[in-house]
């Protein structure tokens, strides 16, 4: 089934290269079975993995995946963390929690699972309480987003999707990162990810996040060398990396 207003405006976003664009998102995502440190594998997107590595892991202390169901990233952060480190995993929605707590379960060791937790709150409303500022070093926010992979491959989200949708969550993306930099500790790692193809809904909210808190922040450009460059950070797109993605990137410092 064929959405016009869909097509129209992704072809407004990316002209020519839209037909190919499209055909890469209808084909299987370049999956791998990621093993490192867990009692089983678990397959996810090659470009999933290279977005929770970026964040920067502190020797010690606190790490929130902010956004974390079904929990792919979260093994990756937990896999690579420090002996004396410790994970939380959030995830606002309570299906999807029970589906992040069946994949930690299920996929990390009894060691590695001690040491990671799994809470329920609103990470975008969050920042509103002053106790909860500075309490993480480091933040990994996979937001909600577009994740036009999936409407293309779903004929119900295909026939609902509005040139609204964007707008809606790119305010939603911009709440949650602008939270997320008030509980990151000054020092910390801060890493905003989306598997979004909008310019709104990535570079977006990085521009918020860098105009109201100029002088309190800084990019940190992350360095792995697929995608390609934006503004403030990096876009892996399938028609021209092998399938993997969408995955937009980008990474910040808190200043002291």
């Amino acid at each position: 089934m064929d959405n016009a207003a869909f097509e129209e405006y992704y072809l407004k976003t990316w002209n020519s290269r839209w037909p190919a664009l499209r055909k890469s998102l209808l084909s299987p995502a370049a999956a791998i079975p990621y093993a490192e440190g867990l009692a089983k594998p678990y397959l996810l997107d090659r470009a999933s993995v290279l977005a929770a590595a970026a964040l920067r892991l502190p020797d010690s202390g606190n790490i929130l995946d902010a956004c974390a169901a079904p929990g792919g990233k979260s093994l990756v952060l937990a896999s690579r963390m420090a002996e004396g480190a410790e994970l939380l995993c959030n995830e606002l929605s309570s299906e999807r929690r029970r589906r992040l707590v069946n994949v930690l379960d299920e996929h990390l060791t009894p060691e590695l699972r001690r040491r990671v937790r799994v809470s329920g709150f609103d990470a975008a409303a969050a920042g509103g309480k002053k106790n909860e500022w500075e309490r993480f070093d480091a933040i990994l926010l996979d937001a909600p987003c577009s994740s036009e992979r999936h409407v293309l491959q779903s004929a119900a989200a295909l026939s609902e999707w509005t040139s609204a949708r964007p707008r809606s969550l790119a305010r939603r993306q911009w709440a949650l990162l602008s939270s997320a930099f008030l509980l990151l500790k000054p020092g910390g790692s801060l890493v905003y990810v989306t598997c979004a193809l909008c310019p709104e809904e990535n570079d977006g909210p990085c521009r918020k996040l860098m105009e109201k808190y100029s002088g309190q922040v800084e990019l940190d450009e992350v360095d792995f060398s697929e995608g390609e460059k934006t503004r403030y950070g990096r876009l892996i797109l399938p028609d021209a990396f092998d399938g993997m993605g969408p995955m937009y990137v980008a990474r910040f410092k808190k200043l002291l």
